[in-house]
C-alpha cells in the first residue's frame, strides 16, 4: 500500500498534479483561424504550450496574415473561432453577419501608424495631402488612416489611396510605389528597420486604441458553449504564462511567427495581453460604425446593437471579474 502511494505521488509530480484530460474522454476538435502577428500571441502560446489540450480541445490551426481573413474563415464556416480586430467585426456586423465576440485578447494604442518616405517628400503630416498612401481596406489600417488625416485637417478624398495586402506593404514602400503606408506591426517595425533614416513615422495614441478579439458564429456559441469556455480557460493560462515567463513567451511566439526575437521584443512592451470583455469595445465599435456610415463604406446606415453581439456567458463563467460590459 505504501509503495502504491509513493508511485502515485511521483506520477502526480511528473504531470504537474494535473489529471490528463484523456482520462475524461476524447478531445474535442476545434479549428481556430488566427493571425501570424503579435496580436494573436495568446493563441500561439496556448497552442505551443498545450493549454488547449489540457482543456480538452484538439486544435486545428488555420493561420492568416491578418484578422479580416481569419474572420472571413469563421463566417464562411471554415473555422470555429477566429481572432480579429474590431474594424472587420464592425463591417461584418453592418453586413448582417451572425457572429459573437466571446473575448478580447489584446489591446494597444501603439500598434497603428503611418510611415512615409522622407526622400519622397513626406516630412510632416500635411505632406500626406495628395500623395499615394497604401492601406488594407476594411481593417484597422483604414480606420487609423482616415482618423489621422482628419485630425490633421486632410479630407480622405485628398489622398490617393492604394489598396495593398499587409504582406505587400514593405515591398511597396521600399520600391517607392507609394509615398506612405498605413499599417501595423510587424510591417511597421520592419519598415523602420529596413529604411531607417529614410522614413518618418506618424503615431497618435490619442486617436485610436486597437483591440483584438476572439470571435465565433452565433451557431457555434449556441451549440458548443463548453467549447468556448474551454478555449477561454486555455487563453487565460497563456496570459498568465506570458506574465510570469515573459522572455520564454517571447521566444516561443517569435519562433511560431518565424520572426527575429528582437523584433518581437521591440513591439511587445506596447501591447496588453489580457482575456477580457471591456465596455470600451462597444464604444469603439460604435465610433467606427459612425465613421463607416459617414464615408459610405457600408451598405447599412443603422447602428447595430453591439451589446447583443457580445457573448458574455462564457467569460463570466471562467473569469467574471474580466467582464465590465453590462448585460
Amino acid at each position: 500500500m505504501r509503495a502504491f502511494v509513493i508511485i502515485a505521488v511521483c506520477l502526480l509530480a511528473l504531470t504537474g498534479c494535473k489529471k490528463p484530460y484523456l482520462d475524461k474522454g476524447p478531445l474535442q476538435k476545434v479549428t481556430i483561424a488566427y493571425t501570424t502577428q503579435p496580436d494573436s500571441a495568446l493563441v500561439h502560446i496556448a497552442v505551443e504550450k498545450g493549454f488547449f489540450t489540457e482543456e480538452g480541445l484538439q486544435v486545428q490551426p488555420q493561420k492568416h496574415s491578418y484578422g479580416k481573413a481569419a474572420l472571413a474563415s469563421v463566417l464562411e464556416g471554415k473555422a470555429d473561432l477566429a481572432t480579429a480586430a474590431e474594424t472587420p467585426i464592425m463591417f461584418a456586423a453592418l453586413q448582417g453577419a451572425k457572429l459573437r465576440v466571446v473575448a478580447g485578447i489584446f489591446s494597444t494604442s501603439k500598434n497603428n501608424a503611418i510611415i512615409g518616405r522622407k526622400d519622397l517628400g513626406i516630412l510632416r503630416p500635411e505632406d500626406l495631402r495628395g500623395r499615394r498612401i497604401g492601406y488594407t481596406p476594411g481593417t484597422t489600417g483604414e480606420f487609423f488612416l482616415e482618423s489621422y488625416l482628419s485630425a490633421n485637417g486632410i479630407p480622405i478624398k485628398e489622398a490617393e489611396l492604394v489598396s495593398l495586402q499587409p504582406d505587400q506593404m514593405v515591398a511597396a514602400l521600399t520600391a517607392g510605389q507609394v509615398a506612405a503606408v498605413s499599417c501595423w506591426n510587424f510591417p511597421l517595425t520592419q519598415l523602420r528597420r529596413n529604411l531607417g533614416e529614410q522614413v518618418v513615422t506618424f503615431f497618435d495614441p490619442q486617436i485610436y486604441t486597437q483591440t483584438f478579439n476572439l470571435v465565433a458564429r452565433q451557431e457555434s456559441v449556441a451549440k458548443a458553449p463548453e467549447m468556448i469556455r474551454r478555449a477561454l480557460r486555455a487563453l487565460i493560462k497563456a496570459e498568465n504564462f506570458a506574465l510570469q515567463h515573459t522572455e520564454e513567451a517571447q521566444s516561443l511566439v517569435a519562433t511560431a511567427l518565424r520572426v527575429d526575437r528582437e523584433l518581437l521584443r521591440e513591439v511587445w512592451g506596447g501591447f496588453r495581453y489580457k482575456v477580457e470583455l471591456d465596455r470600451r469595445l462597444i464604444i469603439t465599435l460604435e465610433d467606427q460604425t459612425r465613421w463607416a456610415v459617414k464615408n459610405r463604406l457600408a451598405g447599412s446606415v443603422e447602428m447595430p446593437d453591439y451589446g447583443s453581439l457580445i457573448y458574455l456567458d462564457a467569460l463570466a463563467a471562467v473569469r467574471p471579474d474580466a467582464v465590465t460590459i453590462d448585460r
